[in-house]
């Protein structure tokens, strides 16, 4: 260990490499804190040459190594499963280039997902996906995991919005995928390191899409006596042929730990569940939106639906439902936040079936995700300080993702595979499914040293 963390000085400077077991505990887990292993190492990198070195340093080694934005991934995708080296990218955090005349701008992975929108809305752009934790959350994490958020309902996830990458594979060399424009040459590499996980390699510049602000924007607030009405309302406003830039929900337990929050947004505590809707694009298409909206809504059960009156109110509202985790997470030591997407359709069936899940366990189950697509987001409150809980909390998820599955859905819309659901793969994808996936992985990573025990078992990994 002694040889490799010295060399990794010697490119970096000795304050850039740290080995302190106190100073390591601050990377030992992500936003999940179910799953904490600490690192042998951690980096700090400020250039993509600093990454390639480092990296061939440590494949000559034959250490592992993984990529790590703020922490805000909620799979475990950004632990150090198998020890080794943490490369902290948070100081590649510079906006390269903005290209109004080609609606694009080039990031390091660092940059937070925020910072550019707000560094191009003087200008009347904005980037367009927008997680929840985009206050914190960066560019490189976001195309690690293929990110999405509210507004991907209308506008798509990450890989919509990324039109080209520098990359550092896992043996040193540095890449380009993409470009600046449209590439439809050969085979769609960029879109297979999109959602990787960074287990194909570190993504150290970026080049995305920028779009520009709407004419118009209207968001509006329903609430709702049952979870099944809110959620039939969803399937009725698309089926419509209306279709929201966002379209959330936030059940009862949400509700009322928002409004004993900070994020406090005036959301009515007796409602069973809300829906924030919003709608964008001309002035007279989204009148029009909004009075179908209001009439869908409450054709279908909805006691009252409002719309925000002006900007204040409309960015109450979005604080509250971004707010929703951190409220969350005053309630108990732990959150145990799950992923999962569903046929919008089946959401009055599903909902009713995981709080049975939850009551069974004898958990405490909050809901708050992005309907319009049907992506789930159950939260699990838990004290991870008591192992018969955390077993409990392991069955319900296990539970719910055999659900989500068997009515025809997806282990995860947008937090990632990671650690956390490994063991899921096989509830939808065969052996010869998950050999062709390590096939691949075993072309950008023939030695299994990238982010290893992430997506797919390290022995599958290194089957080839």
């Amino acid at each position: 260990m002694m040889s490799w963390i010295a060399e990794l000085k010697a490119i970096l400077g000795d304050e850039d490499v740290i080995a302190d077991p106190e100073r390591l505990l601050a990377y030992e887990c992500d936003g999940l804190s179910l799953h904490k292993h600490l690192p042998s190492a951690v980096i700090f990198p400020e250039s993509a040459e600093e990454v390639a070195r480092a990296v061939k340093v440590l494949a000559r080694h034959r250490v592992p190594f993984l990529a790590r934005g703020a922490g805000t991934g909620l799979s475990g995708g950004a632990v150090a499963v198998q020890g080794g080296v943490i490369f902290e990218l948070a100081r590649m955090n510079r906006i390269l280039a903005i290209d109004y005349e080609n609606q694009l701008a080039v990031v390091e992975p660092g940059v937070i997902n925020l910072a550019l929108t707000r560094a191009v809305a003087e200008a009347g752009y904005f980037y367009a996906p927008d997680p929840s934790s985009q206050m914190a959350c960066t560019l490189g994490g976001n195309v690690a995991e293929n990110a999405g958020g509210p507004h991907c309902l209308k506008y798509g996830m990450t890989g919509h919005h990324v039109l080209g990458l520098e990359v550092v594979l896992p043996d040193g060399t540095i890449v380009m995928l993409g470009g600046h424009g449209a590439d439809a040459v050969g085979y769609d590499l960029l879109g297979l390191f999109i959602g990787s996980e960074g287990t194909f390699g570190i993504a150290t510049k970026i080049t995305v899409r920028l779009m520009r602000q709407p004419q118009a924007v209207k968001t509006l607030l329903a609430d709702f006596l049952s979870v099944e009405d809110a959620s039939r309302a969803v399937s009725a406003i698309i089926a419509a042929g209306i279709l929201p830039s966002a379209l959330e929900m936030m059940d009862r337990a949400t509700i009322e730990a928002v409004e004993a929050s900070v994020y406090a947004a005036g959301l009515p505590t007796d409602a069973a569940a809300v829906l924030i809707i919003e709608v964008d694009g001309l002035e007279a298409s989204v009148v029009y939106e909004v009075e179908r909206v209001v009439e869908i809504c409450r054709a279908h059960g909805a006691r009252q639906v409002v719309v925000a009156r002006d900007e204040a109110e409309r960015a109450r509202l979005w604080a509250g439902r971004k707010g929703a985790f951190g409220a969350l997470g005053r309630i108990s030591p732990d959150l145990m936040v799950q992923d999962a997407v569903i046929p919008r359709s089946k959401l009055p069936e599903v909902l009713p079936e995981i709080y049975r899940i939850a009551a069974r366990y004898g958990l405490r189950m909050a809901n708050v995700f992005h309907a319009g697509d049907g992506n789930l987001h159950p939260n699990i409150c838990f004290d991870g300080r008591d192992p018969e809980e955390v077993e409990r909390v392991k069955a319900a998820c296990r539970e719910i993702m055999e659900l989500c599955v068997r009515v025809g859905g997806a282990l995860t819309g947008e937090h990632g595979i990671g650690l956390d659901k490994i063991a899921y793969m096989p509830l939808v994808f065969t052996e010869d499914d998950l050999e062709a996936m390590a096939r691949v992985r075993a072309v950008f990573d023939p030695e299994g040293l990238c982010n290893p025990g992430k997506v797919l078992p390290v022995r599958r990994c290194r089957a080839f």
